[in-house]
């Protein structure tokens, strides 16, 4: 009996190592969007070792992206690397190396591991995007998008790779923030979310499993709770500086809600409660709010365009 334990305790260490071995060790990355998410994404990529192709509809667009990563990249020397200004020097020049830009996504992805998704908020968008690149990517490419709102299982349904799906939700500002939610879809492989666990782990991050929820962790709370500070306001309980903050001293929050919807933008969170509030429009946390929708009609959306809750110089 003792041997027959023995001999199940090595088969399936074997089994285990087998699986293990199976997953994808991710070298090639392809990053579709220039934007702030996706340019934070491609460095931390490239910062890590990473080959990385960052994809945008124009040179322009991929200039701006680049001069942003150096920026970026000299910051994060000044800290990491105070005392030797020559590490610092050689920590940007290998980043930078890791890193070229297209403007032809489907004459990039033919030789990439994972492609990262992260343009705008718009399902039809981002589904043509995926089923365009699923007929020139290899079959061992995992497709990953960085939505924080959008349904997964949707878009693994455009491609033929639903098992090869999955979500990579980074937090802005990328370089800064540890946190990657790694979404898993009713069809995605154990070995492809292992691949994007590890890769979140090798990039730097600290990632977090959730299912294809809306708002996964941090948005299904924090778009709510922000919502419900708007209605607070709304019924003249309380004024939004005092809301803000009580939620800095008394719940130790860097900013108040009202603070929070101006800094992510006033469209984004009405896009995103719009569209949760289709999903279930008997959810009194996803009920619209009159007061948000008027200021995103007055084109108040917060500190991008100096006027949201509150006004900016």
């Amino acid at each position: 009996m003792a041997f027959a334990t023995r001999h199940f305790v090595r088969a399936a260490s074997s089994d285990a190592a087998t699986a293990a071995a199976k997953k994808l060790l991710i070298k090639h990355v392809t990053i579709i969007g220039g934007g702030l998410m996706g340019a934070g994404i491609a460095q931390v990529a490239a910062a890590s070792g990473h080959t990385v192709v960052l994809v945008d509809q124009s040179d322009e667009i991929l200039k701006k992206s680049t001069k942003g990563i150096e920026e970026s990249l000299k910051r994060v020397t000044k800290k990491k690397f105070a005392d030797k200004p020559e590490a610092g020097a050689e920590f940007i020049k290998k980043t930078l190396k890791n890193l070229t830009t297209s403007t032809d996504a489907a004459s990039v992805v033919h030789s990439t591991d994972l492609v990262i998704e992260a343009i705008v908020e718009n399902l039809e968008v981002k589904n043509e995007l995926f089923k365009t690149l699923d007929k020139f990517a290899p079959e061992h490419t995992i497709f990953a998008s960085n939505t924080s709102s959008l349904q997964i299982t949707k878009m693994a349904n455009t491609t033929t790779r639903q098992d090869r799906f999955g979500g990579l939700h980074f937090f802005n500002p990328v370089p800064m923030m540890k946190l990657v939610e790694v979404i898993k879809t009713p069809m995605t492989s154990q070995k492809t979310f292992e691949s994007l666990m590890d890769f979140s782990k090798a990039v730097g991050k600290s990632p977090v499993s959730c299912k294809d929820t809306p708002g996964f962790i941090v948005n299904r709370l924090l778009v709510p709770y922000m919502m419900e500070a708007v209605r607070l306001f709304e019924r003249g309980d309380a004024s939004k500086e005092d809301i803000d903050v009580a939620m800095k001293l008394g719940a130790g929050y860097p900013m108040g809600p009202f603070e929070l919807l101006d800094y992510v933008g006033l469209d984004t969170s009405k896009y995103i409660i719009d569209g949760w509030h289709s999903l279930e429009p008997n959810n009194p946390l996803f009920a619209p709010s009159p007061l948000l929708n008027k200021l995103v009609e007055e084109k108040k959306l917060g500190k991008k365009t100096g006027e949201g809750f509150y006004k900016y110089k």
